[in-house]
């Protein structure tokens, strides 16, 4: 568990000056699995006995944001290398009446608090002090066993949180361990309450899946569990097309989520399908515009060897070109197709510099005003003519571009 990342320090900070105003601290949940695991933990948790007002006082209005003052939780800012630690009193929660949030809680011990919490593997609290392992669920065990299993009632964790369904997914994935049964059989039985919660949070689940080395094993799982149809139900049942589409997501070497979310949806249509369900998960409008390109765009490299040079230019002149070159070279991998339309083009891009493939442009719009054309459905279709002659390697100045112009103008 050594570690000297300024966020650990931090965290380490705060419980002492938690302790030494007479509180307990331990660090809670997620970080403790991973400092477990022997891995970086991505943020650190404290949770302690101090009430959300005493945690104010005690680190400073100014160093303290009451995100979730409500149920216990405030953050306390740290220097600008350690980030922050969410600080939250232990506590136990009354009924969940909307699948997301408790209608109330209450201040209680930590063995009370671990109770309330998703999965076993992450109801666990760490003594950084006396390096001491609080575990009052089993987690350890369940670690050691690579098991994701729900705290208590598995039905009952689910129907506290409804997105408990896929981070129960989404653990098992991600670190490759096994969905206990008991728990995978309650997200069976209540998959189709999923649909109560918001896109957002469900696509920030999906994010976190489709960027990780396990994206194929967390697909499987959804569909497995009967999740996957309600988050994604125009994706084919169809048993060969399935396979390939895992293949792709498993061929991937550290994707975008944008090249992941396309290869999982390379098989639909992109407009209006792949955009519609990118707009159903509330996807930001730069997300939606790459993933709809991406699957729109991806066999325009199918037959590169064979283009023409403007056409070729033009695509490997696109912002995702990286991506749309990924997506087809995983389609064609997972097809046992020829790679040689990836190759052509992995070997074309190292020896052409990028000022070949996009040169700043010979004719602009204000050359044919001020050639005396005026704007028109005739304007772009000059300026289109013209480029492709350029990328062609046909023409190489302005000059040799006004005369295109003004042939092509005359015989009009």
């Amino acid at each position: 568990m050594s570690s000297n990342s300024p966020q650990r320090e931090f965290a380490i900070e705060v419980v002492r000056k938690l302790r030494a105003a007479g509180h307990t601290a331990l660090f809670a949940g997620g970080c403790v699995r991973d400092l477990l695991l022997g891995r970086p933990a991505k943020d650190y948790d404290v949770a302690t006995t101090a009430r959300p007002e005493q945690v104010r006082d005690l680190f400073g209005h100014k160093r303290t944001l009451p995100v979730g003052a409500s149920f216990g939780v405030i953050i306390v800012m740290g220097p600008r290398e350690a980030g922050h630690v969410e600080v939250a009193t232990f506590r136990t929660e009354g009924p969940y009446h909307d699948g997301r949030r408790p209608a109330s809680v209450a201040f209680c011990t930590p063995e009370e608090d671990a109770q309330r919490r998703d999965f076993t593997i992450n109801g666990m609290f760490y003594d950084p002090i006396d390096a001491q392992v609080l575990d009052y669920v089993g987690g350890e065990s369940d670690l050691a066993a690579r098991v994701v299993r729900a705290i208590g009632d598995p039905h009952e964790r689910v129907r506290e949180d409804k997105l408990r369904m896929l981070r129960a997914v989404r653990f098992t994935a991600t670190l490759d361990f096994a969905l206990e049964e008991r728990t995978a059989a309650a997200v069976r039985e209540m998959a189709d309450q999923l649909t109560i919660v918001s896109a957002e949070r469900i696509a920030q689940e999906l994010k976190k899946m489709l960027v990780d080395p396990h994206r194929r094993r967390a697909i499987e799982l959804c569909a497995d569990v009967a999740l996957l149809p309600l988050i994604l139900p125009e994706l084919s049942s169809d048993p060969s097309e399935r396979e390939i589409t895992l293949r792709m997501l498993s061929l991937l070497e550290q994707p975008s989520f944008e090249l992941a979310l396309a290869s999982l949806l390379h098989s639909l249509p992109a407009r209006p399908v792949v955009y519609d369900i990118c707009r159903r998960l509330k996807l930001s409008n730069d997300e939606t515009d790459q993933v709809t390109w991406l699957v729109a765009h991806q066999n325009d490299l199918l037959d590169a060897p064979t283009q023409t040079l403007a056409r070729l230019k033009r695509t490997l002149a696109a912002p995702f070109r990286d991506d749309l070159i990924n997506l087809l070279r995983v389609k064609l991998l997972a097809t046992a197709a020829d790679l040689q339309p990836v190759l052509f083009c992995d070997e074309y891009i190292a020896r052409t510099p990028q000022s070949v493939i996009d040169p700043p442009p010979l004719m602009t719009g204000d050359i044919l005003k001020s050639l005396g054309l005026n704007p028109g459905p005739a304007f772009k279709s000059l300026l289109e003519t013209i480029r492709d002659a350029q990328l062609n390697d046909q023409i190489s100045s302005t000059e040799q571009a006004i005369t295109i112009a003004n042939e092509l103008t005359s015989q009009k």
